[in-house]
């Protein structure tokens, strides 16, 4: 009888412990990011443009030392996003603006895995520029420039408040850059 006790504990025994798993690691996660529905509002002021930008985005002009009258950022401050938009009226200098935004999109090339040139044409009349999508951990992901070639120059870059990270990032990038397309093609010069 006391084998049998003992026979029937080592089998019991086994049973048990040969159902217990090892722990295995689980794939990283992050927190769901819930976008809203897009929705547009005109931007109309003393500035020589007017567009179209997201009902859940904040115009802010820009103030400081440097700051110039038609500089504006959009905050998304439920996202940690902010586009930075700046104004220049051309004097004959389209080339070095347009230089000027390529080589600062260029600078990052170090940590960018591709740059993507989409060229702009407004549905407007006179729309015209390029929009730069860069892919992996950029402190930018998105800058453009629009302009009439004659007059008129605004250039924006998107940036998040956190440190670049692609995967996590990428539904919010994506969404934002659907909101850039819109204002680049919604623009119209005054």
């Amino acid at each position: 009888m006391r084998v049998q006790k003992v026979i029937l504990l080592f089998i019991l025994s086994i049973f048990i412990f040969s159902c217990v798993q090892s722990p295995t690691p689980k794939p990283r996660g992050y927190f769901r990011i819930s976008l809203p529905e897009k929705k547009y509002q005109v931007y109309d002021s003393s500035c020589p443009y007017t567009f179209e930008y997201p009902v859940y985005g904040e115009i802010k002009q820009v103030e400081g030392v440097f700051a110039e009258p038609c500089w504006f950022n959009i905050n998304f401050s439920d996202y940690h996003a902010t586009l930075y938009l700046t104004y220049k009226e051309l004097d004959g200098n389209l080339a070095i603006h347009m230089e000027d935004v390529r080589t600062l999109v260029y600078k990052h090339i170090i940590k960018a895995d591709d740059i993507e040139e989409n060229i702009v044409i407004g549905h407007k009349e006179k729309v015209y520029g390029i929009i730069y999508n860069l892919s992996g951990n950029t402190a930018s992901t998105t800058t453009f420039f629009v302009t009439d070639s004659t007059r008129h120059f605004l250039t924006g870059s998107l940036y998040f408040s956190a440190i670049p990270n692609k995967d996590s990032l990428a539904p919010a990038i994506e969404f934002f850059q659907q909101d850039i397309v819109h204002l680049t093609k919604s623009l119209s010069w005054k």
